[in-house]
């Protein structure tokens, strides 16, 4: 396993409800990315399509539903062909269309590869108000690299709910990818503090990808940023990019950094001599403690009908 990576994030201006343009555009910053030895390149939550949604409108009138694809499908496809012809991995953001039930969509980052489409996450928690046209994706994605495993997921799932970090780092992540659309009306410190806890604490990377500028109404901070563990314990650095709400990072920029992976060494995930050889991390007991809140009855439900 390879310790020594170079990858990029993109600072991404989606130009919203036009996804040819997007696709384009898109190629255009991966072929560049690659000549530069980029291996790894992330583009931002609904890169494909703009993230803002018509809450006015019935869903079949909604843009997500119209530009909706599923994966594989068009868009994808030529990111696979891509990401083979050059070598490369390519996270991106788009609205997905279930294969088996094409009225259900969901908040997507696909994955591609080397060896063409590994696979799509989708969107596990979500906010206010993308649950308007998508629903709730179940599971994690995990796919192998020649640096190890690589975990992804998407800005709110990042940011509140550091289930995420913790469960892919415990896999063997030294790399978490985080495609965001994270505005300014959700605040300054959020999403800059939730990244470098994540990074610090678990000792892995974090690459960050968020949109930038006016979407449809939305106005997003950028500040894509490559977050990785320092040479002191349980204390993160800016590799590359920009921290959220800077105006430093308010503007279309790709961010590129060269990366140790040996620094990512995922200290509370390895065994301590020093306690018989068992892990800091002790998920035997947080198992215990999510089994209990699903038997309290004062806890709110945790699942809903969404038929």
């Amino acid at each position: 396993m390879k310790d020594v990576v170079k990858v990029s994030t993109v600072s991404f201006h989606a130009k919203w409800g036009d996804k040819k343009c997007n696709l384009n555009r898109m190629k255009g910053f991966i072929e560049e990315a690659a000549k530069e030895g980029s291996k790894i390149i992330v583009f931002p939550e609904m890169a494909l399509t703009g993230y803002d949604d018509e809450e006015d409108k019935p869903l079949k009138e909604k843009m997500q539903y119209r530009e909706a694809e599923t994966i594989p499908g068009e868009a994808s496809d030529e990111i696979a062909a891509l990401t083979k012809k050059l070598g490369v991995y390519v996270a991106f953001g788009m609205p997905e269309r279930d294969p088996e039930d094409f009225e259900k969509l969901y908040n997507s980052a696909c994955v591609c590869g080397p060896n063409g489409i590994i696979g799509s996450y989708r969107k596990i928690h979500l906010p206010y108000p993308e649950y308007h046209w998508a629903k709730r994706g179940e599971k994690p994605l995990i796919f192998d690299t020649e640096w190890g495993p690589v975990g992804i997921s998407i800005c709110y799932d990042t940011y509140c709910f550091p289930e995420m970090s913790r469960y892919y780092a415990a896999k063997g992540c030294r790399i978490h990818i985080n495609c965001t659309a994270h505005a300014k009306c959700h605040g300054r410190t959020l999403a800059r503090n939730s990244i470098e806890a994540h990074s610090g604490t678990n000792a892995i990377y974090m690459i960050s990808s968020n949109l930038v500028g006016v979407d449809l109404y939305n106005d997003f901070w950028g500040g894509s940023s490559i977050v990785g563990p320092s040479t002191f314990a349980f204390e993160s650095t800016y590799y590359g990019g920009y921290p959220f709400a800077t105006d430093e990072g308010y503007r279309e920029y790709v961010a590129t950094a060269i990366i140790d992976l040996g620094l990512a060494k995922r200290t509370i995930f390895v065994q301590n001599p020093g306690i018989h050889n068992a892990t800091d991390f002790r998920p035997v007991i947080y198992k215990a403690l999510m089994e209990d809140l699903l038997t309290d009855a004062k806890f709110l439900r945790t699942e809903y009908d969404e038929s």
